[in-house]
């Protein structure tokens, strides 16, 4: 009885304190935003005292700001300046391409980087993982294969910002139903956490008992 006690409050607790310390963490960083404004214009010094969270709000703030001015010509003439200028110090110039590149892959509208939840068969024949696809290699990657193959992610679990890339004949591969917030929820959890099942496909001979 009180062993059942512990792991119902421990399933109540620790997703909550969890969540608790991503949210504070979070708030954290976002607060440090707040160093770009003036010292004699902080709520500190207006009030007298901080406020948690508003660091968000000014973030977001310079994020969309951001956005509206890149969105027009001299913004985008601005940022084209300013990445020539990057694009000249060698080690800065290969990191913030690399980054660009990531997030235009993942953010931008066209493509279909973790759009799609796969299964592959890895690290053998037999054995199945999650994956995700990140793309479609063209060039000579495509073209040094005899069969058309799918750029695909699969990730290291609890850890999914690790992983590998691997080439996978389209033919070899399953194309699943969950949503890649499932599919990362999945990996996250050890396999704990799954979604819902997809409606069973399979044929009423192959149901029935016996």
């Amino acid at each position: 009885m009180l062993r059942r006690w512990l792991i119902a409050g421990l399933l109540v607790w620790l997703p909550l304190v969890a969540t608790l310390l991503v949210l504070q963490l979070l708030v954290g960083f976002l607060d440090r935003s707040l160093l770009l404004v003036p010292p004699t214009w902080r709520p500190e010094a207006l009030l007298g005292f901080a406020i948690p969270g508003l660091g968000i709000l000014l973030s977001l703030l310079l994020v969309l700001g951001t956005g509206a001015l890149a969105a027009n010509l001299f913004g985008r003439r601005l940022v084209a300046w300013a990445e020539s200028l990057l694009g000249r110090v060698p080690f800065v110039r290969t990191v913030y391409s690399g980054v660009k590149r990531l997030a235009e892959t993942v953010l931008g509208d066209q493509g279909s980087s973790f759009r799609q939840v796969l299964m592959v068969e890895y690290p053998r024949r037999g054995m199945w993982t999650l994956a995700f696809q990140t793309g479609s290699p063209i060039g000579e990657v495509q073209a040094k294969t005899s069969q058309e193959v799918l750029t695909v992610f699969i990730p290291t679990a609890p850890n999914p910002t690790s992983g590998y890339v691997v080439l996978v004949p389209r033919e070899d591969i399953i194309e699943l139903e969950m949503s890649v917030e499932d599919g990362l929820r999945m990996v996250i959890s050890l396999g704990v956490v799954t979604p819902e099942s997809a409606p069973d496909l399979r044929t009423s001979d192959d149901r029935a008992p016996g």
